[in-house]
């Protein structure tokens, strides 16, 4: 089946991030016209006109672009180097390398293959890595390499090696799927690539194991999830996506659990689906997300 998001032949996307100042837009503009581009979309932000912080992202069409694609980023060194702004160009027609670690709980996982394999997701899965082998068998049915890294003891450093050794080179970024394990600073300084995480949303209320018994125990009547990526601080890295759904007295904590998981799974979808679109750009502590 076709890619059917958003990975298409001659389309790139600029994404631009800095200060927010006068000319910025047009020069940007200027400069894809001037490199044979035409602007499919174009969508900005700026959190304050004087003095802030400016955010835009730019999908635009030139034929032939791969070709074209280093004279453009010399265009654009040269260009935005006055701004003092970041700036990244990607092709779309090539998809983002996705690698997955997970660990017995499927649904998150299986979710982001199955979507990978109908086109919904612009990406690629090189590999799956888990500390466990209970879902060998159904990963290697979608055709996609699985890889056992064991990991016990408080000492991860062993395991984290052995990750870094297959993911270095291979991916551009990492989704824990339901990866029941602490990743140390150490492993994110040297893996080089975002990592996105999933969890339910009750933190930092009913931390620890049995969540949804406990929200059940004291009545919630909102469970959810929470996409973010992972910085050095647990569970504090910026947030790309969120969802929530009402309950009521009548559900057990399994239909909790089972209800949660949709969330869970739909969330982290989205999330997976707007990084590899280059729809989301970091900003201290938080992201904006042109969606």
């Amino acid at each position: 089946m076709s890619k059917t998001i958003e990975t298409r032949r001659d389309h790139a996307c600029l994404i631009v991030h800095g200060p927010d100042q006068r000319g910025l837009v047009s020069a940007v503009t200027t400069l894809i016209t001037r490199n044979g581009g035409n602007i499919v979309s174009l969508d900005q932000h700026s959190d304050d006109p004087e003095g802030g912080a400016f955010f835009q992202r730019v999908v635009f069409h030139r034929p032939s672009l791969s070709a074209a694609i280093p004279d453009i980023e010399a265009d654009l060194a040269q260009t935005l180097d006055a701004f003092q702004v970041e700036w990244n160009l990607s092709d779309m027609s090539v998809p983002k390398r996705m690698a997955v670690l997970a660990s017995t709980s499927d649904h998150c996982l299986l979710d982001l293959l199955w979507r990978e394999r109908r086109g919904e997701l612009p990406v690629t899965i090189p590999m799956v890595i888990s500390n466990h082998t209970t879902m060998v068998e159904d990963v290697r049915s979608f055709g996609v390499p699985f890889f056992h890294v064991p990991s016990q003891g408080p000492d991860k450093s062993v395991a984290e090696a052995k990750i870094l050794e297959l993911l270095q080179g291979n991916v551009d970024f990492i989704v824990l799927a339901r990866y029941m394990q602490i990743i140390s600073p150490e492993f994110l300084q040297q893996v080089g690539v975002p990592v996105i995480n999933i969890h339910h949303s009750f933190l930092p209320a009913f931390i620890g194991a049995a969540p949804y018994r406990k929200a059940k125990e004291r009545g919630v009547k909102l469970i959810g999830a929470t996409s973010h990526y992972v910085t050095e601080e647990l569970d504090e890295g910026p947030i790309i996506e969120q969802d929530v759904i009402r309950v009521t007295h009548a559900e057990t904590a399994a239909d909790l659990q089972r209800m949660g998981a949709n969330v869970e799974r739909a969330v982290l979808s989205r999330a997976v689906q707007w990084h590899a679109e280059d729809r989301v750009i970091r900003h201290h502590n938080h992201t904006i997300v042109f969606n």
